[in-house]
């Protein structure tokens, strides 16, 4: 792999690790890391079936309070570089994800907590109206999270292929096997975490439906997609709290909030 691919595998780890903490733009989600490690290492179909079977098992993870999620970013990168680069297999490289998602629980609370410090040293500098101090220390904190990834992506890619190979194959295979069996279900576990979320009785037709619909051989996910989205328009249509609308009256709903409180002007 040239200067350039190992560069753009690098950067894309530096953006995972402070997509992590800022949750814009969902780099460090493994549908979008592996894939995009995958493209910069020529490997982009290897990339995607990796990052879409690791992103069922991610679904769940989630930080709440002060409870740290197991870290997706490292998980991701490391496991697409292996697959990707190293020439792993996808179901090595899923078995190795979840270890290395703990391992990145371990050191995301490291980081943090080195991260104090800079907060407290972004507090002083705002009692003396220093803004861009603060500025610097907020970026100098980010840039520490994107360190935590690119780091260990930079040493991983630094090790010959030969020796990722041996401690591979010197994995025995009942600890993948089993590690294997525990990624699968975890998968379940966040699809039941997030559906717990969004579940409400109206809508549990849908997701009976949905199981009925997913037997049918003929259908592909194209298809369960559309149907999908021609039964919410029209549950957009016929519900009921979506179609408050009443006759004549200056005070009449449209099931709009902003309506009626434009409508009492």
């Amino acid at each position: 792999m040239d200067i350039i691919s190992i560069v753009l595998v690098v950067f894309v780890a530096f953006l995972a690790g402070m997509e992590g903490i800022l949750d814009q733009f969902q780099f460090h989600q493994p549908i979008v890391a592996c894939t995009l490690i995958g493209l910069a290492t020529g490997n982009p179909t290897q990339g995607l079936l990796l990052g879409g079977t690791l992103q069922l098992i991610a679904l769940g993870w989630m930080n709440i309070g002060a409870a740290v999620a197991p870290d997706a970013a490292l998980a991701s990168v490391a496991s697409a570089i292996l697959v990707t680069y190293h020439g792993a297999g996808v179901s090595e490289g899923i078995a190795l994800a979840i270890p290395l998602a703990i391992a990145g629980q371990v050191l995301t609370i490291f980081v943090r907590t080195l991260t104090v410090a800079i907060a407290h040293a972004a507090d002083r500098k705002a009692t003396e109206g220093s803004f861009r101090a603060v500025e610097f220390y907020h970026i100098g904190a980010l840039m520490i999270q994107g360190l935590r990834i690119a780091i260990p992506a930079a040493i991983i890619l630094a090790v010959s292929p030969e020796l990722v190979t041996n401690a591979l194959n010197a994995i025995p295979g009942w600890l993948t096997g089993g590690l294997a069996v525990a990624g699968g279900m975890i998968v379940a576990v966040g699809y039941a975490m997030v559906i717990n979320m969004m579940a409400t009785p109206k809508l549990w037709l849908f997701f009976a439906l949905g199981f009925a619909l997913s037997a049918i051989g003929e259908l592909n996910l194209i298809a369960m997609g559309i149907i999908g989205v021609v039964l919410a328009l029209l549950y957009l249509q016929f519900a009921p709290e979506f179609n408050q609308g009443g006759g004549g009256g200056g005070n009449s709903s449209g099931g709009d909030p902003l309506d009626d409180i434009l409508n009492d002007y």
